[in-house]
């Protein structure tokens, strides 16, 4: 070695590339739908019964035309017997009640000269009013109708038809790749 000459060393150097992956995540897909269930209801009518009893009206007029004199033959024949044998009756009373008089004569009064006005006169009317036919010449009656009612209900009918959910998947997935590969250089240098 000369002495101007500085000794060179070799020096190694060592240049290293690490490896890097390259990872590609994909999720994956999941759709799930959930059609409507098919649903029908009915309702039928409710059965309903009614019964009904008519009302009854009467209505007997039959006084209300008697007093209008406008009566059934037998109803008249009858009316007119009736009003013959009280005035028999009358008749026959007043005779004897005369006669008790004429029995007496020997007491005060004029029991012929009394009688003989009494027979021969005619018997005075009464002025009024008269209502034709009277107020309460008709005779009603009533008799008020019913109803019955019955009624059932009925259950509505239901029909439920379920649709199962419609599952779709795709898988996700992962990629590698070598995006760099390692690497090794060595070198010399002389320092």
């Amino acid at each position: 070695m000369n002495g101007g000459e500085s000794m060179k060393l070799p020096q190694i150097q060592i240049r290293t590339q690490m490896a890097k992956i390259g990872i590609k995540q994909i999720p994956g897909v999941q759709e799930i739908k959930q059609p409507k269930a098919n649903l029908t209801i009915k309702q039928p009518k409710a059965d309903l019964q009614m019964e009904a009893t008519p009302s009854k009206l009467t209505i007997d007029q039959t006084k209300a035309w008697e007093d209008m004199d406008l009566m059934n033959i037998l109803r008249r024949t009858e009316k007119h017997a009736e009003a013959g044998y009280e005035g028999w009756l009358e008749g026959m009373g007043r005779r004897a009640e005369q006669g008790q008089e004429l029995m007496k004569i020997e007491h005060q009064g004029n029991p012929i000269a009394n009688q003989a006005i009494i027979n021969s006169g005619e018997v005075k009317k009464q002025l009024g009013i008269t209502f034709i036919p009277s107020p309460s010449s008709l005779n009603i009656h009533y008799e008020p109708g019913e109803v019955h009612v019955s009624s059932q209900a009925n259950k509505p009918i239901i029909h439920a038809e379920i649709s199962s959910p419609e599952h779709h998947y795709k898988p996700g997935r992962v990629d590698i790749s070598m995006e760099q590969y390692e690497n090794i250089e060595f070198g010399v240098t002389y320092v």
